[in-house]
């Protein structure tokens, strides 16, 4: 129908009436790798096919983008619409008038019946306004295990931790990279890792009192010692290669077998599936990560914000895009390219592989959803943050008890 009626606008327009021009939309994101873009062409293709045109924006590493974007913004020149991730990034956009109010579109089509869980819409619903488009539930919690690798090694994949750091130095002995991380746009692939350990061990409650309370004495505690110390002792297996790679680029090692396991959101599994790979065939996806009875989700995801244009026509065709962006056939055939899920449940997943309809089980349960950090901290000690934990697995000086004071330090101070 949206294509249709697109289609009725332009023809009158070729008339010589007053109706809507087709326009282009500059969208600035951080996709760049193969399975990111094979996803993000959904949204291009979904637009471009209206008469309007998707001008891609792609900047590599979602620091760099972000920056970019805010830069831009604040100078007066911002993108017609722009990547962020659920939480407290953009609400300075918000403060300064900058972002079309996207609550028309939004109660006219029910996005606050449709899109879920609640998790994923309160960081686009502020104050009874939507200001964002959430279009992906992402799942950080995830180990990324090679079978031939762990096989080479004459091991099975491991289903707790525990078993894991047993494996480790057979592994290594086996000529395996026992564990593969990268370090690269400011140590958020280490951070992420630590975040999935503390979760891991102290369970969704606990994770809540720690990030969104500051609570500095569950900080302090014996079960975020025992994460800290898993860090740095996963880090004595990383290779010299690590610090500077992208996530991709890790994820790459263990599709071809070279590393045993990586800990990475969901977004990962595009890779696996743009290689060819099958889940239980060639690699395994342990949700928890590494847990034995899965129980939690550590969700985020990705929303996008668009900007106050001084042009009807684009204005009509950003609300044109956000509008496509949540639609059923749009988020079915972009979820499955990307590996997350979809923000609606009435979308056909029936491409969705095992790995996808493992996660979506337990996302569906009661008290299984846990917030992202970024939902409850700011971009500033989102950065500190992760300095922290990238100098506890890269610096052989600093110890695990060093390294849980700096935490707790920031906890004291968080905004």
């Amino acid at each position: 129908m949206i294509k249709f009626a697109v289609v009725a606008t332009m023809a009158a327009a070729l008339l010589g009436s007053t109706a809507a021009q087709a326009a282009d939309v500059e969208v600035v994101h951080w996709w760049t790798s193969g399975g990111e873009q094979a996803a993000v062409k959904v949204f291009a293709d979904a637009l471009d096919a209206t008469g309007d045109h998707w001008v891609d924006g792609a900047i590599a590493l979602g620091e760099t983008a972000r920056a970019t974007i805010m830069q831009r913004a604040l100078g007066g020149d911002p993108p017609d619409a722009a990547q962020f991730n659920p939480g407290r990034q953009y609400e300075d956009l918000i403060q300064a008038g900058l972002l079309l109010d996207l609550t028309p579109l939004a109660e006219k089509e029910g996005w606050n019946d449709f899109i879920r869980p609640d998790q994923i819409k309160e960081p686009c619903l502020i104050d009874g306004k939507w200001w964002c488009v959430p279009v992906n539930i992402h799942m950080q919690n995830w180990a990324w295990a090679s079978i031939p690798a762990f096989k080479k090694a004459g091991l099975e994949v491991p289903v707790t931790w525990d078993d894991y750091l047993a494996d480790l130095p057979k592994l290594k002995d086996a000529g395996v990279l026992p564990f593969a991380v990268g370090g690269d746009g400011g140590g958020w692939q280490v951070s992420l890792l630590a975040n999935q350990l503390i979760l891991a061990q102290l369970g969704a409650e606990e994770v809540e009192k720690i990030w969104k309370d500051a609570d500095v004495e569950l900080a302090a505690g014996p079960e975020v010692l025992k994460a800290f110390t898993t860090l740095k002792t996963l880090g004595t297996y990383a290779d010299p290669g690590s610090p500077n790679r992208s996530w991709a680029d890790t994820t790459s090692l263990v599709i071809k077998g070279d590393a045993a396991l990586q800990v990475m959101g969901d977004w990962a599994q595009g890779e696996f599936q743009l290689a060819g790979q099958k889940p239980d065939v060639d690699y395994a996806c342990l949700l928890g990560p590494l847990v034995a009875d899965p129980k939690y989700v550590r969700t985020g995801g990705d929303i996008f914000v668009f900007f106050k244009q001084n042009d009807a026509d684009v204005e009509r065709a950003q609300l044109e895009l956000a509008s496509l962006m949540v639609s059923p056939a749009v988020q079915a055939k972009f979820n499955t390219a990307k590996g997350s899920a979809p923000v609606r449940d009435d979308v056909d997943m029936s491409l969705a592989n095992d790995c996808m309809k493992k996660a979506i089980g337990v996302l569906s349960q009661p008290g299984a959803v846990v917030p992202d950090t970024n939902q409850w901290r700011n971009e500033a000690f989102t950065t500190a943050q992760n300095a922290i934990f990238s100098d506890l697995i890269y610096n052989a000086d600093t110890t695990p008890e060093s390294a849980q004071a700096q935490f707790v330090d920031l906890l004291k101070n968080a905004d």
